[in-house]
């Protein structure tokens, strides 16, 4: 992606519980350990970064880290691969760290494309690293996403060929928000994987209460996954993310970075480790996340502008009975969106910040 990864004012505050807090007062940064932005009145609605985070423990982590960044501190990798697999509970052969899922998306589009074919993918997913596939000679295969926003499975299934090198189910997708359901995705990769490699990106999983699919790399050679720090952690700027694949498939994947799992800087490594250990950071953004993306469905419907259930931090919704000029009401407002990503229904996207910043997001529309 080309757009500049700003991130927002941070809080200072620890994380307090749901009934003792506001969360206006929960996100309000103090004076200490702020990062300026060049516009301080701007909502960052756009790129789902989680507007509650770091937590206050990776931020004194990844402090205390820079007094030995002069170091390459290969053990603290060595530890984060390990609470890694723990987490996963797998070993750290089923683990290879990336700066971002994006690294990961890359390295396993490089890894596919070593020989010519296509690569299977929905309409309308999050596509950007897909540019690499195509480049290294991949062809791509876009198939329309079902009435309900979902991905179609069967017909991806059906698409499946003797050229087909890749399938990529984003699961829950980006920018739609649905979720595919836990069997019918484990059946599809059962069955995908006897003909093809299946990538799923589960970057905003952390959102749900569905389980990973991480359990079935320990005999599946074919089946990726793809992770991120960026979103639930609140580390989008720190690139952190993993791939978990069989240790056959991150043998083979490693060998495309120049050094295996040492794209990670120690400071952001640090913040890694720290956010791994802070559940309560975790479950209170879920929390929050839930009720303030209840609240602006609600409103937008409210609007007449109609949502999909959303399983992320992040609102799909259709702009096609909305009479203002959206984006122009965002502009005013000093609010950074999305785009249109489906014409047929003007379909959007918008990230859920923190309720003070999603009221001034819907007074900005009405």
């Amino acid at each position: 992606m080309n757009h500049r990864r700003n991130w927002l004012k941070q809080t200072g505050l620890g994380i307090v519980g749901i009934g003792v807090m506001p969360l206006e007062r929960f996100a309000i940064p103090t004076t200490e350990n702020l990062i300026e932005e060049k516009k301080e009145s701007l909502i960052r609605l756009r790129s789902n970064e989680n507007p509650y985070g770091p937590s206050p423990s990776a931020r004194n982590a990844m402090r205390n880290s820079i007094n030995v960044s002069n170091r390459y501190d290969w053990d603290l990798l060595d530890e984060l691969l390990e609470k890694i697999a723990q987490k996963h509970h797998l070993t750290t052969q089923n683990i290879l760290l990336g700066a971002g899922s994006s690294e990961i998306l890359n390295l396993v589009a490089l890894y596919c494309s070593k020989a010519s074919g296509n690569l299977i993918i929905a309409e309308t997913t999050f596509d950007y690293w897909t540019v690499t596939a195509e480049q290294a000679g991949l062809k791509k295969i876009a198939i329309p996403l079902a009435a309900d926003k979902k991905h179609d499975l069967s017909a991806m299934l059906k698409a499946i060929d003797a050229d087909t090198k890749l399938i990529y189910i984003c699961n829950p997708n980006n920018p739609t928000g649905t979720i595919c359901a836990s069997e019918t995705l484990l059946n599809f990769i059962n069955e995908a994987t006897k003909r093809t490699k299946v990538l799923v990106d589960e970057a905003y999983l952390d959102f749900t209460d569905q389980p990973s699919v991480a359990s079935l790399v320990t005999e599946n050679r074919n089946l990726i996954i793809a992770k991120t720090f960026s979103k639930i952690y609140g580390l989008a700027g720190s690139r952190i993310g993993y791939a978990i694949a069989h240790p056959d498939t991150i043998t083979a994947i490693s060998q495309l970075q120049f050094s295996a799992n040492g794209s990670l800087s120690v400071v952001s490594a640090a913040g890694a480790l720290a956010s791994l250990k802070d559940d309560k950071f975790v479950t209170d953004t879920m929390a929050f996340n839930h009720e303030v993306r209840q609240y602006t469905m609600e409103q937008l419907e409210h609007l007449k502008i109609r949502c999909i259930a959303s399983h992320t931090n992040f609102v799909y919704f259709s702009l096609e009975n909305y009479n203002k000029d959206f984006f122009e009401q965002l502009k005013k407002n000093h609010i950074l969106g999305t785009k249109i990503y489906e014409e047929n229904g003007k379909w959007s996207r918008i990230t859920i910040g923190t309720m003070a910043e999603m009221k001034q997001f819907i007074k900005a529309l009405a």
